[in-house]
């Protein structure tokens, strides 16, 4: 009965239309009167659930990627990926999602991605002859990579979510290959269209310009080496490495490609430290709400339904994946991997599965759900960039859909995937 009492007052607060961090905290506060616990004891978890040094990661993450965003990074990006890919049939398309992998590895985020990178590639994807809508999924799909890819900081909030007992840098390392194989997958079905349909070819681009461009962009690059080398290296925690790579994009911005105003840098920092605002208000509720969770025993009862159905690791992780898939569409990532991860990570360990693999599986699910209606913000962000319709962009996204979910089975259950990188470098 307490579960019911706790999830029916969150779900029935957010159907009202209770911004979801609210719903938490309220939902939390009804589950405490419900069980007699002290609300002195629900407000110390709200303060507890953002006083850890790690989730100062978000705040630099978020900035640096912002800072990069707006500086002119996804353009000379897109210039340097076409060098690789832009002289084959369907080449721009093949760009759009180059740009988006290395894109990914600087902001870590997918609504940015489609902002920036969709910005400049779908009038160009339809000037050069590919239709608006075809240019949309595109890169809204590509920029999916951008949450799988490091720095992502959606899975320094799934660490937060599992107590801290998985590291960060593990996290961030095993999104690599996942990230990577979503955009083959993506890139192979690209082919395949631009074949069937007949897409233009680009054109080869001349040595001395991909000098330029490879120059260009590698100052951008070197971000990701920051972030990345830096935590592999033992240099750096997480946490330092988003703090250096934010200094180093502020610099590569403002005094090497100098395309952003002085002017406007305090409405960019203002901008982000809302969004980080946002995520840290969701944090602290959050926590109360897994408290009161654990109080009523979920996580454990969840966990004893899902062993009534199947004993069968393979059967419980298509059930869970098909469940992200469903909540995916009907509610943003951070909140999910809050509620979620609490209720779901004791089922699937209890079949022995890497709580790092799991990770990654629920990353790759609620991607999807971002470019999912009615709650897809990646798709709602395309849309208004390509100045298309929802029901337009989405009546052509099947095929796009077919392949991630393929790349979705292929990381569920080929553990090695996510696993065997940070096990190799890290362990």
């Amino acid at each position: 009965m307490e579960a019911l009492v706790l999830l029916g007052s969150l779900f029935v607060l957010i159907a009202i239309g209770v911004p979801v961090a609210y719903a938490l905290g309220a939902a939390a506060i009804v589950g405490a009167f419900w069980i007699d616990i002290p609300l002195e004891a629900v407000m110390l978890k709200i303060s507890d659930g953002i006083s850890k040094f790690s989730l100062l990661a978000i705040p630099f993450f978020v900035l640096a990627g912002a800072i990069m965003a707006e500086g002119g990074m996804a353009r000379r990006l897109i210039a340097f990926a076409s060098v690789f890919v832009g002289f084959i049939r369907g080449g721009l398309a093949l760009v759009n999602i180059c740009a988006s992998s290395l894109f990914g590895c600087i902001s870590g985020s997918s609504v940015a991605d489609t902002s920036s990178i969709g910005s400049v590639m779908i009038p160009q994807m339809e000037k050069a002859g590919y239709s608006r809508v075809f240019a949309t999924n595109v890169t809204i799909c590509g920029s999916v990579q951008a949450i799988l890819i490091p720095p992502s900081h959606n899975a320094v909030i799934y660490s937060l979510a599992v107590g801290g007992s998985v590291s960060i840098g593990h996290l961030l390392v095993a999104g690599f290959f996942p990230g990577l194989l979503l955009g083959l997958s993506l890139a192979t079905l690209v082919l395949i269209m631009a074949y069937k349909n007949d897409y233009p070819k680009g054109e080869v681009v001349p040595f001395r310009q991909a000098v330029k461009y490879a120059v260009e962009a590698m100052w951008g690059l070197v971000t990701m080496i920051i972030i990345t080398g830096g935590i592999l290296g033992g240099i750096f925690t997480a946490t330092e490495a988003a703090a250096v790579a934010c200094v180093w994009a502020f610099f590569v911005t403002m005094f090497i490609y100098r395309d952003y105003r002085w002017r406007d840098l305090h409405l960019l920092v203002h901008r982000t430290m809302k969004t980080v605002g946002l995520v840290m208000m969701l944090i602290a509720f959050a926590s109360s709400f897994g408290y009161i969770m654990a109080l009523a025993q979920l996580p454990a009862k969840v966990t004893t339904f899902f062993l009534t159905i199947s004993d069968n690791k393979y059967v419980i992780l298509f059930l869970i994946n098909i469940l992200l898939l469903c909540l995916g569409t009907l509610m943003d990532m951070a909140p999910l991997i809050l509620i979620c991860t609490p209720i779901l990570l004791p089922v699937v360990t209890s079949f022995g599965v890497d709580p790092v693999h799991f990770g990654i599986i629920m990353l790759v699910n609620l991607g999807i759900g971002l470019v999912t209606p009615p709650v897809g913000s990646v798709l709602f962000v395309g849309c208004a960039v390509a100045k298309l319709s929802i029901e337009q962009v989405t009546r052509k996204i099947w095929p796009f859909y077919i392949a991630m979910f393929i790349t979705l089975m292929l990381v569920t259950y080929i553990p090695a995937i996510s696993t065997w990188l940070p096990r190799a470098l890290l362990d």
